[in-house]
């Protein structure tokens, strides 16, 4: 084939902003409720876990916010990611189907995450802060802001949720090479975990058990504040560096999507992608096909309902509206722990209510059935979490296929898979099931 597969941007193509969805969404997000008072918060509310200037990027009203030099020269160490054209899966496939993917595995942490964990150390250290502590669930976020607190100086504290913490092993060996104290949650480190522990000795934990022990600990200890690695309106912010370079490099590849798909669990690799294409779609120059892919059992947005709900177990954090299983929902011990948690972004969940967005939701053996088939087309492996969109992405070749249609599809491969292998492992061997 003559033409490039690899579509690649130059460092002045980083983006200098990134891009607020909150400006041009067609009907303002209901307001995040004090879990006391139930009245909406306010910055005051906000800045016990949040340093203020994060927390007025959460509610800044501006399209545009400026990415400080700092982060941009950090970003640089592996942005722009690069675009590629899977053309061996679409010979794998024998479909008509052109199919593209966003790469962010390429980062130091192997994920899109360190696109907001370096931004929200950035402005933790501006703020006077020594120490940032946070929750995982795969271990792609904690491993991240472990390496953004190394860079600036920050010590960090992780919550990494049981079952991962056993089943991915060299992820805590990441944060830990990176100087971050981690622990299994629930742990004996805060009351919560203690009490958790006390009821189900054997429990594996959740993303909303991580977020208690997490902000437990921030409020009891001095000079700390708390960082979070999806659902909030800034961290989502922060990835749409991801969207923004895919609309240019697209561009450079001479095409236009029609479906453009991401995995969910909280919500940020998907809005980072996805953000920038709905501020086209609202803009009228096609009505993309959005496709957010979630899993089978952890299916807040097609299983769950829309309503105000806790971002933790423990009650702890403000009341968002959000489609959610419910705040004491443990999810079942899938491999993709990234995407373990009862709840969604209330951005993600504001535009699938406006319809802007549409939801699936792909079981765990489907899930890494595409992943082998991408990986033995394409090459690379990816991580359980992105494989769920590489599942539609392969529902969507098959359509396209079946209706001897030419179509373009757009998916981000937001990590590899290479601290997964153990996931692999028991697929391969059939242990593997939904």
């Amino acid at each position: 084939m003559s033409q490039a597969l690899r579509f690649a941007l130059g460092q002045k193509d980083i983006p200098t902003h990134w891009y607020n969805m909150l400006a041009d969404l067609p009907e303002p997000m209901p307001p995040p409720l004090h879990p006391g008072t139930k009245q909406p918060v306010t910055l005051q509310d906000m800045t016990a876990i949040f340093p203020e200037n994060i927390v007025m990027q959460e509610m800044s009203p501006e399209r545009n916010i400026e990415i400080p030099e700092e982060v941009r020269d950090i970003y640089a160490l592996w942005r722009p990611t690069p675009l590629l054209r899977a053309v061996r899966l679409e010979k794998a496939l024998n479909t008509p189907a052109h199919i593209y993917y966003k790469y962010e595995g390429v980062s130091p942490a192997g994920s899109h995450k360190p696109n907001s964990a370096v931004a929200q150390a950035y402005y933790n250290k501006q703020a006077g802060v020594k120490r940032l502590v946070t929750e995982t669930g795969a271990g792609q976020w904690g491993s991240s802001l472990a390496l953004a607190c190394r860079l600036f100086g920050l010590e960090c504290t992780v919550y990494m949720v049981r079952i991962s913490f056993t089943q991915k092993p060299y992820r805590k060996s990441l944060m830990q090479t990176w100087g971050a104290n981690v622990f299994p949650s629930p742990s004996e480190h805060t009351e919560f975990g203690k009490r958790v522990l006390a009821q189900d000795s054997e429990s594996p934990g959740s993303l909303g058990i991580a977020i208690s022990e997490a902000i437990e600990d921030c409020v009891k200890s001095k000079n700390t504040k708390y960082a979070l690695g999806s659902v909030l309106n800034h961290v989502c912010l922060h990835q749409t560096v991801i969207g923004q370079e895919s609309i240019k490099q697209m561009e450079q590849a001479g095409e236009e999507p029609d479906v453009i798909i991401g995995c969910v669990g909280g919500g940020s690799n998907f809005a980072g992608i996805a953000s920038p294409w709905v501020q086209r779609k609202l803009a009228g120059k096609k009505n993309y096909k959005i496709v957010a892919v979630e899993p089978t059992s952890c299916a807040s947005m097609t299983k769950g309902e829309l309503r105000y709900d806790f971002g933790d177990t423990a009650m702890t954090t403000p009341l968002m509206m959000m489609y959610t299983l419910g705040h004491d929902f443990i999810p079942p011990k899938i491999h993709a722990g990234g995407l373990r948690y009862h709840g969604m972004s209330p951005l993600v969940s504001h535009l699938y209510k406006l319809g802007l967005i549409d939801a699936v939701n792909m079981p765990q053996t489907r899930v890494f059935e595409a992943a082998v088939t991408f990986a033995r087309s394409e090459g690379l492996v990816p991580a359980p979490e992105p494989s769920h969109a590489i599942a539609a992405v392969i529902d969507e070749a098959v359509k396209a296929r079946e209706a001897g249609q030419k179509k373009v599809i757009l998916f981000n491969l937001c990590g590899h898979g290479l601290l997964d292998l153990s996931s692999y492992d028991a697929y391969l061997a059939g242990k593997l099931t939904d």
